[in-house]
């Protein structure tokens, strides 16, 4: 089956999903999975002008989406749990401490900082959608 007849197949089972991949690279996407699958991840966030200028469609709470590996094939499936916007500078230790990346805030803010420098610029103003999740399926082989 082709990636894409799995997360047509997968969509028939969880109507409304959205398929979306971890992080910017095959190395971070790796890692955000099995972060997920340890239970150690547990929230993500994504910048606001990445759904609201075409891009990806804003999380619901309650909707079950497809997590995909780097090559495009269905890893995960995830359910929201609460979604939340706040500015960069606004998230706080609990958010950023289940995100599962970091073992402190300034780790997070790091990290982040360097992922949204390299897709689209950064600034401690930037308006931040922030997912809370839980692991309904781990599609691994």
């Amino acid at each position: 089956m082709t990636p894409a007849e799995e997360i047509a197949a997968l969509r028939t089972r969880y109507p409304g999903a959205v398929a979306f991949t971890f992080g910017d690279s095959r190395e971070l996407c790796d890692r955000l999975l099995s972060l997920v699958r340890s239970g150690k991840k547990r929230a993500t966030c994504g910048a606001l002008r990445d759904f609201t200028e075409g891009g990806e469609a804003l999380p619901q709470a309650g909707r079950r989406d497809i997590a995909l590996d780097w090559d495009g094939r269905p890893a995960l499936v995830i359910e929201t749990t609460e979604v939340t916007l706040r500015r960069f500078r606004d998230v706080d230790a609990g958010f950023a401490l289940a995100e599962g990346e970091d073992a402190t805030l300034a780790g997070w803010q790091d990290g982040h900082r360097g992922y949204f420098e390299r897709n689209g610029g950064w600034s401690e103003e930037m308006e931040l959608v922030c997912e809370r999740f839980r692991l309904i399926e781990d599609l691994a082989r």
